[in-house]
């Protein structure tokens, strides 16, 4: 009986995935990029520490802002934050759109501290701004208490939304240009910087697109990868798994190899009702594997009013959960 416990305990420890073993405290999920939907995740709900994943929220909130990428300078605390760091020292004048990339290439600390107090006056006036934007975005498991991922047993998010916070970035074109630079290079004063990604796969790898890496004792090791290929578009997220770039390469093939695009919705006109028509001006796509496509339905929402010309919105469904909208030009 004991024996039989003790087999029971050991399975429930590890997740096997295509041979490959995750260990207990960890996660890993795969969305696709395009409409966020869930492909395929162990635990990508429970809430877990991202560590320095944190800087996705902390480069998109400071873009989305509305401050400009002037310049600052950097402050005592700044300069002086815990952990990793990109070197600049206590009253350095340095572009913000440097520090945005010291921040996401090289995960300096120093930078995201001096990234909050200027687009938000202050770390922690930043830190609610980081809390605000994670609610406004449904991000409801999510919580922050500083702008690096330095541990803190509040600081906290899932597989799943990590990956949502990679897709709602990457959708800022500036994100997408810092996340995807292999290399960035600026001077500063007399003083040539070059700063290779941390993120090695995006660095040798042309699926991988862009990423971040994170690690805290805590939290272990840490990846996001947004992958691209055959124009179909993945965002992998593992949380404390010691062997993450073989895992997010792994996993990324899985779903390229298992989902396929499909047209769930030619462009083209449609008799909606009775003298009103629709046109879809471009078709409607997403990522489904095999069996999937009966589980599509659709719901067209449109507007009171004899108008002859207005948008309505066309919404798929897949197992009654909203996966994407977009736009129909109704006629009447």
């Amino acid at each position: 009986m004991k024996r039989a416990s003790m087999l029971v305990l050991l399975v429930s420890l590890f997740v096997l995935f295509g041979g490959k073993t995750v260990k207990a405290g960890s996660s890993w999920a795969v969305i696709d990029a395009d409409t966020g939907r869930l492909l395929m995740g162990s635990n990508e709900n429970v809430q877990l520490p991202i560590a320095s994943l944190t800087k996705i929220w902390t480069a998109f909130t400071m873009l989305e802002s509305g401050v400009s990428l002037g310049e600052t300078t950097m402050s005592p605390a700044a300069a002086s934050a815990e952990g990793s760091s990109i070197y600049l020292e206590q009253g350095t004048i340095v572009g913000v759109e440097s520090l945005l990339y010291g921040l996401m290439l090289r995960s300096g600390n120093d930078a995201a501290y001096a990234l909050a107090e200027y687009a938000g006056g202050s770390v922690e006036g930043f830190v609610d701004l980081m809390n605000e934007k994670a609610l406004y975005y449904g991000l409801n498991d999510t919580y922050f208490t500083n702008p690096s991922g330095l541990h803190d047993d509040q600081h906290l998010s899932t597989a799943y939304e990590t990956a949502l916070m990679m897709r709602y970035a990457m959708q800022n074109e500036k994100f997408r240009e810092i996340a995807s630079t292999p290399m960035y290079t600026f001077k500063l004063g007399e003083t040539t910087y070059s700063w290779a990604n941390k993120h090695r796969l995006v660095r040798s790898q042309d699926t991988a697109i862009a990423g971040k890496t994170g690690f805290t004792k805590a939290a272990g090791r840490t990846l996001v990868t947004y992958f691209e290929k055959d124009n179909k578009r993945v965002i992998v997220v593992t949380l404390n798994d010691g062997d993450d770039w073989n895992t997010h390469l792994s996993l990324a093939e899985k779903a390229f190899s298992t989902y396929r695009i499909e047209t769930v919705s030619k462009k083209g006109t449609y008799a909606i009702l009775p003298g009103v028509q629709g046109e879809l001006k471009k078709p409607i796509q997403m990522l489904l594997k095999k069996g999937e496509a009966k589980e599509i339905s659709h719901i067209l929402q449109i507007p009171r009013g004899g108008d002859k010309e207005s948008i309505g919105q066309w919404t798929v469904y897949f197992e009654r959960e909203p996966v994407l909208s977009t736009e129909i030009l109704l006629s009447r």
